[in-house]
């Protein structure tokens, strides 16, 4: 927000009262004035990029007065006005500079922040030791469970698990088969058994033969009308506000940031623009293959019931050698299927932060970790230690957690009461 942050400034001073009895300034006001002046960035325009695209920063701090379906209209704390009626999530936001709150205004001050803080600071310092080139600050995101919660069960399996109910009376064989057998009784322990490629095994099934823009449409027409089973809200408006607040934080700080989910990218590229404001083609994840055709004389691409590449575990690292050609310096998951995606970008060469978020709140959103049959979190709590990675608690760490909470707690949807 660095040129829009010169304007606002020099608006204010040219907005103030005339005073009429002043006279002339001291050499030492003079002075200071002229070193203001020239202190504004006026020639740093990536704000204004950055709005070309649609998003600034998220919305921040309390005070946030919400419109329909519950989507952040204004926040009175840091100026946030947001434009309404967008099909999906938060929608895109237009804010003025929150620096004077400080980075990261809905995490707690305690380690983990500071961590992050002073990795930022460090590779930002031109001059510095550790200052890394802005093409160099690749940041890499875990989605489910990192950006968005996977409870009860991954967010794209509830939307195979609607399609596969809407075909079996086509597909009676399904009844019997897994993972469609899973799938219709509600068995998650076996569904999360059968992990990514089980998943992919429904999304095959049930899209298989479709235009991608057939896929792009399902999804977009899924989100719009689908609620989370518990906080009977939109999915797309579950999502974490420390980590929207992050991500604008990593961007407004020369960083690229990437998705690398184990999820479908085919699922994710729909929306994680307006939502994360993380454009389709910096996404990598898990996907199907797929065909040229032209059908009706019209070019498409067509999905075909084929595993092409799962973006979990040991694939992530490969993923993003595959799609984004240069290894990360930053890496953020919550999951042992993250392990290798933070264990290769902490290996590198300078400075490297690998973050694991930790899910420690059942009050206001759910506690697991070792024996979870989603979003497992075992091998990396042994290890992030002795590795350097930084663990960060959501009940210790995250003032608020997701965008919605307009102050006091949450307790799955229903306001709690807030802690004496």
């Amino acid at each position: 927000m660095r040129f829009l942050t010169a304007i606002l400034v020099l608006f204010a001073v040219l907005a103030r009262p005339a005073v009429t009895d002043a006279g002339e300034p001291t050499d030492a006001a003079a002075a200071a004035n002229a070193a203001v002046l020239q202190a504004l960035p006026f020639s740093d325009r990536r704000d204004l990029a950055d709005a070309q695209r649609g998003l600034i920063a998220p919305v921040l701090n309390d005070g946030v007065a919400t419109g329909p379906s519950d989507r952040p209209a204004w926040d009175r704390s840091s100026a946030v006005l947001a434009f309404l009626g967008l099909p999906l999530g938060v929608g895109r936001v237009w804010a003025a500079d929150a620096e004077s709150a400080g980075p990261l205004p809905a995490w707690n001050d305690g380690a983990a922040k500071a961590a992050i803080v002073a990795f930022v600071s460090k590779v930002t310092k031109e001059g510095g030791a550790d200052f890394v080139p802005p093409a160099e600050r690749i940041a890499v995101f875990d989605n489910d469970g990192t950006l968005w919660p996977e409870q009860p069960m991954y967010f794209q399996l509830a939307f195979a698990l609607d399609r596969i109910k809407s075909m079996v009376a086509r597909h009676p064989e399904w009844r019997d088969t897994q993972p469609f057998k899973a799938a219709l009784e509600g068995d998650m322990r076996q569904l999360a058994a059968s992990g990514t490629h089980g998943l992919l095994e429904l999304v095959m099934a049930t899209h298989a033969g479709q235009t991608t823009d057939e896929f792009d449409r399902d999804v977009r027409d899924w989100l719009a009308t689908a609620r989370h089973p518990t906080f009977q809200r939109p999915y797309t408006g579950l999502v974490y506000q420390p980590m929207l607040e992050l991500l604008a934080y990593l961007r407004a700080n020369g960083f690229k940031t990437y998705i690398v989910s184990g999820g479908g990218i085919d699922f994710m590229r729909p929306w994680v623009e307006e939502v994360y404001g993380i454009p389709p083609e910096q996404v990598v994840g898990s996907s199907i293959k797929a065909t040229f055709e032209v059908r009706d004389g019209t070019p498409v691409v067509v999905k075909l019931p084929e595993i092409d590449f799962i973006d979990d575990g040991p694939g992530k690292p490969v993923g993003i050698h595959k799609f984004i050609g240069r290894r990360p310096i930053a890496a953020f998951g919550n999951s042992d299927g993250d392990f290798q995606m933070l264990e290769w970008t902490t290996a590198g060469h300078g400075p490297r932060l690998g973050v694991y978020v930790h899910h420690t709140d059942a009050e206001r959103e759910w506690a697991y970790d070792r024996t979870s049959a989603f979003g497992k979190l075992d091998r990396g709590l042994d290890e992030a230690g002795s590795r350097g990675w930084t663990v960060v608690s959501i009940k210790d760490d995250w003032k608020r957690v997701f965008v919605f909470e307009a102050g006091g707690t949450m307790k799955h949807g229903r306001p709690a009461p807030a802690a004496e």
